[in-house]
């Protein structure tokens, strides 16, 4: 599975905006027609992001973030985006698998008519509510589309009924981004964590990356160019970590093929759960 670290948020009323994205060393671009585009502005962001999946291939993935399932407004992008170009959607404010199948059978019906292949558009879903974490599990089973789950943390926030200020663990968050994690894990998807609203303090940004990373996060949600290289860095392997991995790997298969029943590295035993984890980092890195 290709791990995408970064995914940010494109404006996609925004011409300029846009054309700065497909430019950019980031792993996905997130073409919004949501809530970052102001009601006035709809029919602009859909022709200028139909217009984009039409460019020649190159560059960041090219998903869409949807208006909600179910609504009038999803219908409407889905007309406008379905088309060659499109590598995924983005499905925001999911509340259960409903949500997510309602999306999936309409593209069933729609890829193959516009030259799109069966099957190939991905479906990130973000979570952002109270019960849309509860039924983060079945959410992450229900669609084989499926390829990542990712934490709205403000509109989850609101939902909550919590202060604008969070402080501490309050603003970390780390139940909700741990459950979050595990379901995604429960599915083998990638897990994104909530964006970092402060584009002014990179340091703060990479510690909350950093947090993220420790609890289980694959990538981050970015709203500003200069938060990439951070993200690619912290959901990078160290070179310690990759040292110690290929140490690690290369003593278990030498004990292995000498019939030895045990090994250790570094004065520590070494189980295959710890050898399997080596090994994925050393794929992260090939």
């Amino acid at each position: 599975m290709q791990i995408l670290r970064s995914w940010m948020f494109v404006p996609g009323h925004q011409q300029r905006m846009i054309d700065k994205a497909l430019g950019l060393r980031l792993d996905v671009a997130m073409f919004d027609l949501e809530d970052g585009v102001p009601p006035a502005e709809k029919d602009t962001a859909r022709n200028l992001v139909a217009a984009t999946l039409g460019r020649s291939p190159g560059g960041p993935l090219r998903f869409v973030r949807i208006h909600p399932a179910g609504s009038p407004a999803m219908e409407t992008d889905l007309r406008a985006v379905i088309q060659p170009g499109l590598d995924g959607l983005v499905l925001t404010k999911v509340n259960g698998p409903d949500d997510v199948l309602r999306v999936a059978a309409i593209l069933d019906e729609r890829e193959e008519d516009v030259g799109l292949q069966p099957g190939s558009a991905r479906l990130l879903v973000t979570i952002e509510s109270a019960r849309g974490l509860i039924q983060a599990p079945a959410i992450a089973a229900s669609c084989p589309r499926l390829v990542g789950l990712m934490f709205g943390a403000e509109d989850f926030a609101l939902d909550l009924g919590l202060f604008a200020t969070r402080e501490g663990e309050a603003g970390d968050m780390l139940y909700a981004r741990s459950a979050l994690v595990v379901a995604a894990a429960s599915e083998r998807l990638q897990a994104i964590d909530r964006i970092y609203l402060d584009i002014r303090n990179p340091a703060g940004f990479e510690r909350d990356a950093g947090l993220a990373r420790e609890l289980g996060f694959t990538g981050k949600a970015l709203i500003h160019p200069g938060q990439i290289e951070i993200a690619h860095t912290v959901f990078r392997p160290t070179d310690a970590e990759v040292e110690y991995a290929r140490r690690v790997v290369t003593a278990f298969e030498e004990a292995e093929a000498a019939g030895a029943g045990a090994v250790a590295v570094d004065g520590q035993m070494v189980d295959l759960p710890v050898v399997e984890r080596a090994r994925r980092i050393l794929q992260l890195m090939e």
